[in-house]
């Protein structure tokens, strides 16, 4: 991207903030046992987080761990090809798992993820993502628990970047770029 970048809110902190509330409470509706919630990183460390502590404070006791899986580089557009670059340390094997992403586009990371967790034997993998791109989808996959549809923007903030900026904002947002 060129030229001077402006960032338009699309999605406020306090609309997020809501709508995690909501997740929990669904998550905590399926009864989960052994739950252990994994993040998909880095876009989603911060609504893992906000999420683990809605979890906790509505009586929930999850696990937490972190899978680094990439396909975008440094870019703007996913490469297509996965690659594990941390693995989660924790044993699955029978138990219920909420993997968390920023957003659900191509759905090829949550579906690599989905099945890499099942074939080591969980009970069950769930998926909760902030975003949801549904026009985008490479594979089919469904998520289980949606924060918002998503517009067809390249969107940043609230932990989501582009090539790593933008992380920190604390809501969600889209480029404009003025050449």
């Amino acid at each position: 991207m060129s030229g001077k970048r402006n960032v338009k809110e699309l999605i406020s902190a306090q609309d997020i903030a809501q709508k995690i509330e909501i997740l929990a409470h669904e998550i905590q509706k399926d009864a989960p046992q052994d739950l252990l919630v994994i993040a998909v990183l880095k876009g989603s460390f911060m609504f893992a987080a906000d999420l683990l502590r809605s979890l906790h404070n509505i009586g929930m006791e999850p696990q937490a761990e972190f899978i680094h899986i990439s396909s975008y580089g440094a870019g703007t557009v996913s490469t297509g090809r996965l690659n594990i670059l941390k693995d989660i340390d924790s044993p699955v094997e029978g138990r219920d798992i909420v993997l968390v992403d920023d957003i659900l586009e191509s759905g090829r990371t949550l579906a690599f993820a989905k099945d890499l967790f099942m074939a080591r034997g969980a009970k069950s993998v769930k998926l909760c993502v902030l975003l949801e791109k549904p026009g985008h989808r490479a594979v089919q996959i469904t998520a289980d628990y949606v924060g918002f549809q998503c517009p067809d923007l390249f969107v940043v903030g609230y932990g989501m970047d582009v090539a790593h900026s933008y992380r920190q904002l604390p809501f969600v947002g889209y480029v404009e770029t003025e050449n």
